[in-house]
């Protein structure tokens, strides 16, 4: 097929065929990262900027990865050595550092369609690594590719999707790229903790609050990190409550399918919303969705970049 988008700012309006087109391209990276040498000249020339206003670990590291692996150069920037604590702007830093001729600029910003409000104004390819509550559209696309080697098709396939649903870039970004291809999807927490849109905004996506009912009928689990720094905020009695009525625990899981695909996109908070033994367990994938990080972003590059791989 033909890659018709200049960004990736999310996976909603994706089509399934432009997703698998990803994921496709994703699994050649696969056999590069494999190779003792894992790199390729596909972007060599190519400038990328990385800039993130939020702290990243692995999502800035997995990008400065995935384009060093492609042969590009690679710009960091961070909020707290910038002239942004001079009262630069965000289109103002942009366009200084595009006039430094970068390619391509990967974005993480606290504020909701940061990522395409900067889109609109530059020449450069953007994409978008998480925007305030919005989406994470290479989360959700390493979450397919892991849980896909475990499936192989989505395809009538149930997704439940558990924790602080309101504040979850990652829930978005799974509900959309899922649903695209072919997964029912249930949605479960605190009340509190679902937004009282949510079944206008999502009509297809069930909602739960009770995580035991869901168990038995589930063919993918995905635990969203417990945002602690909102816990003073009253959203739920206590992290001891918490734990027992949503934690994804040894006992609980024998209540579900025996080969139910389990996710994470950490960090995690381990005894929390994910038991140790659960998440180093044989039903889990968390280490397959950091390693298919690097290759779906060596895709997502490659593919705006329109690089080109030797044979």
């Amino acid at each position: 097929m033909t890659w018709t988008h200049k960004n990736l700012l999310g996976l909603e309006g994706l089509s399934r065929e432009e997703i698998t087109f990803i994921l496709d391209t994703a699994e050649r990276f696969h056999e590069v990262l494999d190779r003792p040498i894992p790199l390729v000249p596909a972007l060599r020339g190519k400038t990328i900027l990385n800039m993130f206003y939020e702290p990243s670990t692995r999502t800035a590291t997995s990008f400065a990865m995935a384009a060093k692996r492609l042969s590009a150069d690679v710009v960091g920037f961070s909020k707290a050595s910038s002239s942004v604590k001079k009262g630069e702007t965000l289109l103002d830093t942009v366009r200084t550092i595009e006039s430094m001729r970068v390619d391509g600029v990967v974005i993480r910003h606290s504020c909701p369609g940061a990522a395409r409000f900067i889109a609109q104004r530059i020449d450069a390819f953007v994409i978008n690594a998480g925007d305030g509550a919005h989406e994470h559209p290479t989360q959700g696309l390493l979450d397919l590719s892991a849980a896909r080697k475990r499936l192989e098709s989505f395809e009538g396939r149930h997704l439940v999707v558990v924790g602080d649903i309101t504040h979850s870039r990652v829930a978005r970004s799974a509900i959309y790229g899922f649903s695209t291809m072919g997964a029912e999807i249930t949605v479960c927490g605190p009340a509190t903790l679902i937004p009282p849109h949510f079944k206008k905004a999502f009509p297809n996506v069930g909602i739960e609050t009770d995580f035991d009912r869901l168990l038995a009928d589930a063919d993918m689990i995905m635990m969203l990190r417990l945002q602690l720094e909102r816990q003073g905020k009253g959203l739920f009695p206590s992290i001891r409550e918490y734990r027992k009525l949503y934690c994804l625990t040894a006992e609980r899981i024998k209540k579900a399918k025996p080969d139910v695909v389990v996710m994470h996109p950490g960090p995690m908070n381990r005894g929390i919303e994910i038991e140790p033994a659960v998440a180093d367990g044989p039903n889990s994938v968390v280490l397959a969705q950091v390693r298919a990080g690097v290759a779906v972003r060596m895709a997502v590059l490659y593919i705006l970049a329109g690089g080109e791989l030797e044979h």
